[in-house]
C-alpha cells in the first residue's frame, strides 16, 4: 500500500517536534538533529519536518511505494500524461537511500515519487536539492 509523504520546513526542530508528537499522539519514528519523521498508519503518512536553513513552509510532497514496480507504474502515468520528470537512482536524502521520480505540478508544486531501501548516517543531498531548476525554480 502506498503512503502519501509530507516534507515541511520547519524554524524550530524541537518545537515543531513537540506540537506534532501532540498532533499525532506519537513520537517520531525516526529523529536527528535537523530532521524528524513520523510513519503513520492512521492516517497512512510518512510526514518529515527539517530545520536546514529553508523557509517555513511546505517543501514538497510525494507517494511511497513498497516496490520498485509501484514506483515504475507512476512514472509511467506521469510520462503518458505528458509531465515532465526526472528519475534518481540510488539518492541518498533525508537518512534514507531511494530511487526517485520528481515532477512538478501544474500550480508549481513538487511531487517526490519514491522507493526507499536503505538507510544512511548522514542527511544527505539528492540532486533534486542540488540540481538544474525549472523556470518555475523547482527541481527537474
Amino acid at each position: 500500500m502506498n503512503r502519501l509523504h509530507v516534507h515541511v520546513a520547519v524554524r524550530d526542530l524541537a518545537e515543531s517536534v513537540r506540537y506534532y508528537t501532540a498532533l499525532f499522539g506519537a513520537a517520531p519514528t525516526l529523529q536527528k538533529n535537523d530532521y524528524a519523521k513520523w510513519l503513520l498508519e492512521d492516517p497512512r503518512v510518512n510526514f518529515a519536518i527539517s530545520a536546514r536553513g529553508r523557509a517555513p513552509g511546505v517543501n514538497h510532497l510525494g507517494i511511497q511505494v513498497e516496490a520498485p514496480e509501484q514506483l515504475a507504474a507512476i512514472t509511467t502515468r506521469l510520462s503518458q500524461a505528458e509531465n515532465a520528470t526526472r528519475q534518481e537512482s540510488d539518492a541518498q536524502c533525508c537518512y534514507a537511500r531511494s530511487d526517485k521520480t520528481w515532477s512538478t505540478d501544474p500550480s508549481g508544486i513538487r511531487w517526490e515519487s519514491f522507493h526507499s531501501h536503505g538507510e544512511i548516517t548522514t542527511y544527505g543531498l539528492d540532486t533534486a536539492e542540488t540540481g538544474p531548476k525549472s523556470a518555475c525554480g523547482c527541481s527537474m
